[in-house]
């Protein structure tokens, strides 16, 4: 098979899986009540651990050319730099761009249940006083009904956008080869770390479930290949 023609069936895979991923988490969006009251509860534990500080970020960062940069930075994570990081890693690393590739697809489907069981809304829609910045200062209405199409209001545990954030952070620092671009690399995870914050999107507790939910699929995804290596007693394929 052609470098051109495997990309493209690599493409298309990873559409069709985040399509169907797409579809899964619109079907099964929570109530806003019952989102609202998890919310809740998760101010209440933040507050407890005196990591509550979701609405003192927003406050330091408003106004500010920072949270105009983190808001399109929100908006770019996924849709723009988690594609162009596996297109990138295809060419420069077979092995790195497959581990990437199976842990955001791995870390989809350990996510869907615990949007279906556990909805829960984010800052900007738990009625605790913090804007939804995204929409005020992009011209993307996070609340319009053509966007809420497209994703789930009520899906704010865990937060991919940082599990990705950091996989895609180790990702590319492990492909680069210069100092400079690996820190360059690796400060993404915690830009949007700040990001998903300050605009109002996720609590302090959320990036910390992303962040293990997808160390759980980067872990499951070792484990189902190194299996058949053992089986076999082989080496790993590097191919894609």
């Amino acid at each position: 098979m052609t470098l051109r023609a495997n990309w493209t069936s690599q493409a298309l895979l990873f559409g069709a899986a985040y399509l169907a991923y797409s579809a899964s988490r619109w079907v099964i969006t929570g109530d806003e009540l019952t989102a609202v009251e998890h919310a809740r509860r998760i101010v209440n534990v933040e507050a407890a651990a005196g990591v509550a500080v979701e609405a003192s970020v927003q406050r330091a960062l408003d106004g500010t050319i920072v949270l105009w940069l983190l808001n399109h930075a929100y908006i770019a994570a996924q849709v723009v730099v988690v594609p162009a990081a596996l297109a990138w890693l295809y060419r420069r690393d077979r092995r790195i761009y497959r581990r990437l590739r199976d842990t955001v697809l791995l870390t989809w489907m350990l996510a869907l249940p615990v949007f279906a069981f556990y909805p829960v809304a984010p800052p900007r829609l738990a009625e605790l006083g913090i804007a939804d910045t995204i929409t005020g200062q992009t011209g993307i209405a996070l609340d319009s009904k053509l966007t809420t199409s497209f994703y789930n209001e009520f899906a704010a545990v865990p937060s991919l956008h940082c599990g990705f954030a950091l996989a895609v952070a180790v990702a590319l620092a492990a492909g680069a080869r210069h100092w400079w671009s690996r820190l360059t690399a690796l400060a993404w995870a915690p830009t949007i770390f700040v990001a998903v914050v300050a605009t109002g999107n996720h609590f302090v507790l959320d990036v910390t479930a992303g962040v293990a939910i997808t160390a759980v699929g980067y872990g499951v995804s070792e484990l189902l290949v190194r299996r058949p290596l053992t089986a076999r007693g082989g080496r790993p394929c590097t191919q894609a």
